[in-house]
């Protein structure tokens, strides 16, 4: 009897598998490659939302846990994956700069928000106003984390490259037989493949599309983060990660010129140095009309899982999440009611 079966491996999936090496669980990690979103993620995190100057919710305990987790995930896969890197907030006016003042200010936010403005040195940035500056920020290379820990799976036979067929689950009253398999459990980790799951399909996930460029820009000579309308992202050799765009209606993973040419309109507003377009990626994000992520059991079947709706701030989120989920499972702690899927269930009186 295996005591986990993982369906998706994006950053969610691989974070709960982690959880359960570290706890001596067995598992097997399922994924068929038709969820780009982790792959070609920005892979910024951030503890305060930059548009309005407020904190991201549990930011200080997602990063007390974050931090140390991708450390160790480092030093397992022996790759490099977490960036330090600061994030500059250009600053548009007097009253811009006045309002990141009094954010900093707040006991919430006083950790992660400096309170010395950066007056502009990066000569192809307009930026007249300056910067502020966020603290205990970087990105996390999603795509080499994932490509890494399935390949770390594959030679210990953990991982398996195939399509979820929903249809072959069979129930019994303490597990669950998939195919050849035994579970415990069950966990739907699957992106915005969610859509096609039955058993998790009336949760309320939505896509929002995100479509990025990477560019190469020799004279731009950047090496933080600017956060404008865009943000630009230094990834080394002159290459800059430029997004992203956010489209509530396409649902396709396909990059298309209207959203090409908006990042390209935004990104000519910050910088003055030309650029080259040498790539240019869409995926869409799993997100939640009530800006929390989906986590938990099903209301029917105890055996099956839901690890999804992490949106846009999926690095800081996933092992905070994760370890939630898992807790709940193995010592039936509870899980916090602003991502329990249960505020679902109770609303349709299914429980």
């Amino acid at each position: 009897m295996i005591d986990y079966l993982i369906v998706g491996s994006g950053i969610a999936g691989t974070c709960f598998a982690e959880f359960c090496f570290q706890n001596n669980k067995s598992f097997l990690l399922f994924d068929d490659n038709s969820q780009p979103s982790s792959k070609i993620a920005g892979g910024l995190y951030n503890p305060v939302v930059l548009k309005r100057f407020s904190e991201v919710w549990k930011a200080k305990e997602q990063l007390e846990l974050a931090i140390p987790f991708y450390a160790a995930l480092e030093e397992k896969l022996n790759i490099q994956i977490d960036y330090k890197i600061p994030i500059y907030r250009k600053l548009t006016s007097i009253e811009e700069q006045n309002e990141w003042f009094s954010a900093a200010d707040k006991p919430s936010l006083v950790d992660f928000l400096s309170t010395k403005l950066i007056s502009n040195t990066f000569s192809a940035v307009n930026a007249s106003y300056g910067y502020g500056e966020v603290l205990h920020t970087g990105y996390l290379d999603v795509k080499a984390l994932v490509l890494s820990y399935c390949s770390y799976l594959d030679k210990q036979n953990l991982f398996l490259a195939d399509r979820f067929d929903y249809d072959a689950i069979e129930f019994y009253p303490n597990y669950i037989v998939y195919k050849e398999y035994q579970f415990k459990n069950i966990i739907f980790a699957e992106g915005f493949g969610l859509h096609a799951n039955p058993f998790f399909n009336d949760l309320p996930l939505d896509g929002t599309k995100g479509e990025l460029l990477l560019i190469k820009a020799p004279n731009l000579k950047v090496d933080v983060t600017i956060k404008s309308s865009v943000f630009i992202l230094p990834i080394g050799n002159d290459i800059y990660k430029v997004g992203a765009t956010y489209d509530w209606s396409d649902k396709t993973n396909v990059p298309t010129d209207g959203g090409k040419k908006e990042l390209v309109d935004k990104l000519k507003e910050v910088i003055n140095c030309d650029f080259e377009i040498i790539n240019h990626f869409a995926g869409v994000r799993p997100t939640v009309k009530d800006r929390r992520p989906l986590v938990g059991t099903h209301y029917k079947y105890k055996n099956l899982h839901v690890l999804n709706g992490l949106g846009t701030r999926g690095v800081m989120l996933a092992p905070f999440l994760a370890n939630q989920l898992f807790t709940h499972i193995e010592a039936g702690k509870l899980l916090d009611k602003e991502i329990d899927i249960v505020r679902f269930y109770k609303k349709r009186n299914l429980l």
